[in-house]
């Protein structure tokens, strides 16, 4: 169910009208389409190596439009974000409808519509974000075929818009997430993810919700299935240096989107985890690069090396496997790798490393 009241990214407005201020909001949808699987689907099947697919995952009716909607944004929006989000949205309905109850003048209770389809856009937000995402003429918010893309393309800016705000407390894609759902007011209002307090805690709790859901909608590129720590290592053998989240006008988004290992030129890099290499080499200001996507759809990176990565594009590598050595390539101020952990393959979908990192059993 979503709090999305009001929002008006066009206009500039943002400010959403959640339920504790007096509008009862209640969600329903009809039968007939099913939640979380669809089409008869039994277990799980892989979807281009992305999404789930299966019960209590992604429909498959749905899958390629999500993987679409994630890789026609440049800004690091992935899929999974997307999926998750629908999730929350409508578990997967085009014909879901969340009402507002309010009293009128005579104090009879009066049942509204107010947010619908899908991706559970309001009538002010669709005429401003809907697109015709299947060129059939008409912008119909019931129909995932426009309903999706304009979920991601509306995503993709208020991700970008976010990145402007790197003093906001909360990453790109918790901030895009939060201005979905509230609108960009409240996050401006606030300064980053609406607290607990706010709403009796719905934008907060649909946030950690999405963030934490992501990874277990998203495929593994391995054969395995569970989460496992074994092959998890550091990247590299030396001392923390720059921390996460430090800021400082080094640094185009205004904050330090990994960690720093200072280590000298030559230093061997190994891969933290089992995975299959996304992309290696050159990558403007990260200088030459690798990045890795692992089990559970998460993504790290490796930046500033010293000349051409050891791995390429598509290559399965092992934990602790040597993936290149360490340099000053790029902008930096002296050789160090700079390590990330991604939520997609791209900047502004920035986590903790070191959180992620002790999940996977690495002492750090």
């Amino acid at each position: 169910m979503s709090l999305k009241k009001g929002i008006s990214v066009a206009a500039g407005v943002g400010f959403g009208v959640p339920l504790v201020f007096g509008v009862g909001i209640v969600f329903a949808a009809s039968g007939g389409e099913g939640g979380g699987g669809g089409d008869g689907a039994g277990g799980t099947v892989v979807a281009g190596g992305k999404l789930r697919i299966g019960d209590g995952y992604v429909p498959a009716k749905y899958a390629g439009l999500i993987e679409k909607a994630a890789a026609d944004c440049d800004q690091g929006l992935s899929p999974g974000i997307l999926a998750a989000q629908i999730q929350a949205e409508s578990n997967f309905r085009p014909d879901a409808t969340s009402y507002e109850y309010k009293r009128d003048a005579s104090g009879v209770t009066v049942r509204t519509p107010l947010a619908k389809g899908i991706s559970q856009f309001i009538d002010s937000t669709w005429a401003s974000q809907g697109i015709d995402g299947n060129g059939d003429g008409i912008k119909n918010v019931r129909d995932p075929e426009d309903a999706i893309p304009s979920q991601g393309r509306m995503m993709c800016n208020l991700v970008k818009k976010a990145k402007r705000y790197p003093h906001y407390k909360g990453s790109p894609i918790e901030l895009a997430l939060s201005g979905y759902n509230a609108g960009w007011g409240w996050v401006d209002y606030y300064k980053g993810v609406p607290p607990e307090r706010f709403a009796k805690g719905q934008t907060h709790h649909y946030v950690r919700s999405i963030m934490a859901n992501a990874s277990k909608l998203t495929m593994p590129d391995a054969d395995g299935g569970k989460l496992s720590s074994a092959g998890w290592t550091l990247p590299v053998n030396g001392v923390l240096g720059t921390p996460y989240r430090q800021k400082g006008s080094a640094w185009s988004s205004g904050y330090h989107t990994g960690i720093d290992f200072p280590v000298p030129t030559g230093t061997e890099i190994r891969a933290a985890g089992p995975g299959v290499v996304h992309s290696a080499g050159w990558a403007g200001a990260y200088g030459n690069e690798v990045v890795i996507k692992h089990d559970d759809g998460k993504y790290s990176q490796y930046a500033h090396m010293a000349g051409t990565p050891l791995v390429k594009a598509g290559q399965k590598v092992e934990g602790g496997q040597q993936i290149g050595v360490s340099g000053e390539s790029g902008n930096t101020f002296g050789p160090h790798l700079h390590f990330e952990v991604r939520t997609g393959p791209g900047y502004g979908s920035d986590i903790s490393p070191i959180a992620y990192l002790r999940t996977r059993g690495v002492n750090v």
